[in-house]
Formats: C-alpha cells, sequence, structure tokens
C-alpha cells in the first residue's frame, strides 16, 4: 500500500464547509461523535465521588481503575477490529481542516483541571464523605488517569504547529509535572525512535517497569540537551524562561503551589502518587508501541528511513477514540503533524493482539508479556534474533560465540 503525503491545511479555502466537502468524496467519519467521549474522560474522579455516596459502597472508588483497566479491553474485544472505514485521500484536507475535531482536545483541559480540583477537595476531607485510604488511593488512580489521557492529549497538540497549542500542551502536561516530554518526544523521540540511541523505544526482553525509569530519566537528560543547543545556537542562556524545558516546569511548580495553598500540604502525596500513574501510563504506551522493534544500521553509520514495521499498531476501536489514534502509531511516525482524525491505519505495520490499554494490562506481568510479544517480534525480522532491539547484555552473549568462532 502506497501511503501517500498529506494534504496540508492550507488547501482548505476559507469558508469551506467542510462536513459538505467530506461527504463529496462519499465518505464519513463513522466516529464523528464518539470524540465527544474524550473529554468526557475525566469525570469518572466525579462519577467515582457520586456512585459512593449515593450507594455507600466504597468500592466504587476504583470506578476509574475498573473503567479504564477492564471495561475498555473488553469493549475493545467485543467491537471487533476498526478497519472498514479509512478515510480516502481526497477526503483528508477536508477532514484535517475540520475544525469541530478539535473539541476533542480542547475541551479535556478545562475537565482535566476541574476534575484534579475536586480530587484535591476530597483528599483534604471535603465531599461529605470520610474517605478511607484505600479509597483515596483508588481516586488517585483515576485522577493519575486522567493525567495519562492528558499526557495523550498534550502528545496531540505538542505536535502542531500553532503557538497557542503547543502552550496548551504544557498545560495538559502540567498535571503530571512531565512538561520535559514535550521537548523529548517532539525533537528526540521522532528522530531517533526504534534506535538505540532512542531511550523512549523497548528493547527485546525489557519489562515495562524497568523500561519506565530508564525511558523518564534518559528522555528527561536529553530534553536538557536540546534545549541547551537550541538555545545555546540563538546566544541565551539554558537557565530562562525560553527553556522550554524550565517554563513547563514552572508551570507544573504553580499547579502545585496554587493547589496546596488553596486545600493544604495533605494532598502532595497524593498530588506526586496521580502524576507517577499519568507518566507511568504514558511510558507503557510508549513500551507497548516500539518493544523489540529496531532500524537497520546502514553501512554509512546512519540508520535506515522509518518504515511502517518500526511502530506496533492496534485496530481497537474504543481504545482508537479514547488514545486519538495512537494506535495508528505507524502513520503518526511516518506523519507526525497530521491531525489525529486524518492518522489512518497502514497495512505494513505490524498489529499488536489486541489494543493498547490491553497490552499495557498485560505488560504489568512481564512473563505473560513476554511469552505473548517475543514471538511476534521475532517473526517481523524472520527470526532473526540479532536484528531486534537487543539489550546491551543480550547483544553481547550473542556476539559472543561470533567472535570465539572467528579465533578458531
Amino acid at each position: 500500500m502506497t501511503v501517500h503525503p498529506l494534504p496540508t491545511t492550507e488547501h482548505v479555502q476559507p469558508g469551506i464547509d467542510v462536513p459538505k466537502k467530506i461527504a463529496d468524496v462519499n465518505w464519513r467519519d463513522p466516529k464523528r461523535y464518539l470524540w465527544l467521549l474524550v473529554p468526557a474522560t475525566p469525570g469518572m474522579v466525579a462519577l467515582s465521588w457520586l456512585l459512593v455516596w449515593t450507594t455507600g459502597w466504597t468500592p466504587f472508588w476504583w470506578t476509574g481503575a475498573v473503567l479504564t483497566f477492564v471495561v475498555m479491553p473488553i469493549v475493545d474485544h467485543v467491537l471487533g477490529r476498526d478497519t472498514r472505514h479509512r478515510a480516502p485521500d481526497e477526503a483528508l484536507a477536508a477532514l484535517e481542516g475540520d475544525r469541530y475535531y478539535r473539541a476533542a482536545t480542547h475541551l479535556y483541559l478545562p475537565a482535566q483541571y476541574l476534575s484534579l480540583i475536586f480530587a484535591c477537595w476530597l483528599w483534604a476531607g471535603g465531599g461529605w464523605l470520610h474517605i478511607a485510604p484505600v479509597g483515596k488511593l483508588g481516586l488517585m488512580v483515576a485522577t493519575g488517569v486522567v493525567g495519562g489521557v492528558a499526557n495523550n492529549a498534550a502528545h496531540e497538540l505538542g505536535h502542531k504547529r500553532g503557538r497557542a497549542e503547543r502552550w496548551l500542551s504544557k498545560v495538559a502536561l502540567a498535571q503530571t509535572c512531565y512538561g520535559q516530554f514535550y521537548v523529548e518526544h517532539n525533537r528526540g523521540h521522532h528522530v531517533r525512535v526504534a534506535t538505540a540511541e532512542d531511550p523512549a523505544s523497548a528493547r527485546f526482553r525489557e519489562n515495562v517497569y524497568g523500561f519506565a525509569v530508564r525511558s523518564v530519566t534518559g528522555s528527561t537528560r536529553s530534553a536538557w540537551r536540546l534545549e541547551a543547543k537550541r538555545l545555546a545556537r540563538k546566544g541565551h542562556s539554558r537557565w530562562s524562561v525560553r527553556n522550554d524545558v524550565l517554563n513547563a516546569w514552572l508551570l507544573s511548580a504553580a499547579m502545585l503551589v496554587g493547589l496546596t495553598v488553596w486545600f493544604g500540604a495533605v494532598d502532595l502525596p497524593w498530588l506526586a502518587g496521580q502524576a507517577v500513574v499519568g507518566i507511568f501510563l504514558l511510558e507503557a504506551m510508549n513500551f507497548v508501541s516500539h518493544y523489540g522493534l529496531r532500524r537497520r544500521r546502514l553501512a554509512s553509520g546512519r540508520y535506515e528511513p522509518l518504515r511502517p514495521a518500526h511502530c506496533w499498531n492496534s485496530t481497537a476501536v474504543m481504545t482508537n477514540v479514547f488514545l486519538l489514534h495512537l494506535q495508528r502509531h505507524s502513520d503518526h511516525h511516518l506523519h507526525p503533524l497530521r491531525r489525529f482524525q486524518a492518522v489512518r491505519d497502514t497495512e505494513q505495520a505490524p498489529q499488536l493482539p489486541g489494543g493498547y490499554v490491553a497490552m499495557l494490562v498485560l505488560s504489568l506481568c512481564p512473563p505473560l508479556w513476554r511469552r505473548v510479544m517475543d514471538p511476534r517480534v521475532l517473526e517481523v525480522y524472520g527470526g532473526d534474533i540479532s536484528l531486534t532491539a537487543l539489550r546491551p547484555r543480550d547483544a553481547k552473549r550473542i556476539a559472543r560465540p561470533q567472535v570465539r568462532g572467528d579465533q578458531g
């Protein structure tokens, strides 16, 4: 299948009736109104409280976790694969130019912060309910999921050229204090994806916990270096508000100070916990989307161009909605400026056996993950383990017998 370049939104004439233009090519987006579920996601925090308040059944504090990690994979399984409604080339410009779709990301932010404020109120003793620590933990996970989905919305916004949407990306990331992602993902990960130099590309036989630590630390160092170099070229100090890592962190600091003044220091442990949950969810998505895949190094020392085969994809319907087509990961990497509604599935990309959320849950048990995924990685490379994204110690172990053979 040939991947065609995306017509840019500049090709859409001012005043065009975008929905009508899409209809002119005899195609409509079957998920058009499902995208409104995305900004409704933060409502799971209030839903948890409402269910506990009306029923008195405290396990409902874990509603957010159950909806995300149990119900969504089940719904994906029931609905099956989302492969029948691929947008045709001639609809892409009008589809991307349709401002209706921006509601999914732009409306998410006010809902995100309203839910965070509500959670802080509950942790501080509001809500006319006594919440036991286990209930507060469930509320923390739900709030962290909201932050994790916000990180994905920030991923969408951060790829856009408009200055306003780029700042909204930093605002979305502020909840989890992970503003360095704004720099590293766009200027680091997208350049080095599926190479040994990319901390956000998971290695073969690596587990999600070790990967998350390696990715967070490596990506933070890389983001700082990238900004230091950019500012040095312009004659500015890295220690200035022009530094996109620093100004993103300042947004998080302002948020934490404001919430602490408003609700008290009692909320700080829960705010830290929800940030860890949100960051882990983001990094787990990185783990799932590139696990074990590696671009081949050429004789020149450079890596081969990125191909669809360097990203794991999925056609799970509901996860595609809530993650803004993140599962169509190959097309996203090939066309990073495309808005989510115009990102398409790619036939040449390796497919996961489940949606990203279902695979995230599977990754929490590393032996099960490896049993399911390692054979699939090897299948991509015709059974040649040396072509996979090996961990350094595994690469040495494989190379050692070859050296002995040469010496003999």
